[in-house]
């Protein structure tokens, strides 16, 4: 249910008495560890499980709740079994510090899992950092996430990557070279990506022949795409979250603009925006983590346990969350100590570690060495296209 923490993996009675039991005079910045006596993991996961990216928190959370499935199946990691504890962030940077502090400091959770949107991802990771707590992004593709300190690493690509390989993919795969930018000014994810394409693009000998900012409260793109249609580009390139991209294909429409002038980032991937609007998006191309026809067998194995629990096809945010925990669980099980600071170096020794959205290294500045997926939309379904990488 949404706005409620599932407890995964473990006898209800022992969940109660374990969050019951937890020392609430913790000060801030100490770190913490799983308690002596317990017989399981405590990981914590802030998802945006209400408000304005509900659907991206829901997939990643049902990506995790697979994994937990899967590892606990096995006999959990050393021995113990691994239980999610998981909060709301109502998609809100504040809360998502909040919730993060509430899962350290209350939970006393030995690392976390969170969050798909970068602005969120910075500010829990300030706190997660502060207290030495290891935690994962599974999707926050902004370089800044990162940054905040030692602690904080994601399982995704970032923009820098993902920005320059959509205009190398617009350039050298669809040959194009005129392109506008529409992308909301106040989001950290969408006016980075933005940036990132325009630089590459420049580089590549591409031309800006319109370039149009909104703030992400808006809702009526008309004047802006008929700005766009004026400067005859061959190409938009919309860096948005899916939520804004239904709205601007529909009104693109009725603007004439069809929908496979659009090439996009990974905010695109979610159901909402094939069922509201895939005619309007028919043709439309985006850099993505996944695709679940991509030829892969960690991929396949993947996208048949989620069908066989969800009853449908995963979205690459789902794969993430599930590809986020697992490496994790990985993680713990190679740390040599049970503590959150062994946890975090085990995860920044990760070197090609087999996921469901492709083999896996971390780097020296905690990000993930992967290919990127090129996925257009066709039929109203999301379909793999290509794979491309940076080197």
């Amino acid at each position: 249910m949404l706005g409620r923490r599932r407890w995964i993996g473990t006898v209800a009675g022992l969940c109660l008495l374990s969050a019951l039991g937890v020392g609430c005079g913790k000060k801030e910045g100490a770190g913490v560890g799983p308690e002596p006596a317990s017989n399981e993991w405590k990981v914590g996961a802030y998802l945006s499980l209400s408000g304005a990216e509900t659907q991206f928190g829901k997939d990643t959370q049902e990506g995790t709740e697979l994994a937990v499935e899967e590892i606990n199946a096995k006999g959990g990691v050393k021995g113990k079994k691994v239980r999610v504890l998981f909060e709301d962030d109502k998609s809100n940077p504040q809360e998502a510090s909040n919730k993060v502090l509430q899962l350290i400091n209350r939970d006393k959770v030995v690392a976390l899992l969170g969050e798909v949107a970068s602005s969120r991802s910075k500010a829990a990771g300030i706190v997660a950092n502060k207290n030495k707590i290891p935690m994962i992004s599974p999707s926050s593709t902004n370089p800044d996430v990162t940054k905040v300190g030692p602690f904080v690493f994601r399982v995704c690509f970032t923009d820098d990557v993902q920005g320059q390989m959509g205009a190398r993919f617009v350039k050298n795969k669809l040959n194009k070279n005129k392109f506008a930018v529409l992308y909301a000014s106040d989001d950290l994810y969408s006016s980075g990506l933005a940036n990132e394409f325009k630089n590459e693009a420049k580089k590549l000998g591409m031309t800006i022949v319109a370039e149009k900012s909104f703030l992400k409260s808006e809702t009526n793109f008309t004047t802006y795409l008929n700005e766009i249609k004026s400067a005859e580009p061959e190409v938009i390139y919309a860096p948005v979250y899916y939520n804004a991209m239904v709205p601007i294909a529909r009104q693109a429409k009725a603007a004439g603009i069809p929908g496979n002038m659009f090439v996009g980032g990974d905010g695109w991937h979610s159901d909402s925006l094939v069922t509201d609007a895939g005619e309007e998006m028919e043709g439309a191309y985006f850099t993505n983590h996944f695709s679940p026809d991509m030829p892969s067998p960690n991929s396949q194995a993947f996208v048949k346990k989620y069908a066989e629990k969800f009853k449908r096809e995963p979205s690459a945010l789902a794969a993430q969350g599930y590809d986020s925990a697992m490496l994790l669980f990985d993680a713990m099980g190679r740390a040599k100590t049970d503590t959150p600071e062994g946890i975090r170096d085990a995860i920044a020794e990760t070197k090609n570690f087999q996921g469901a959205t492709g083999a896996i290294t971390i780097d020296a500045e905690r990000n993930a060495e992967k290919p990127i997926v090129i996925v257009q939309i066709k039929g109203k379904k999301f379909t793999y296209f290509d794979t491309v990488t940076a080197k």
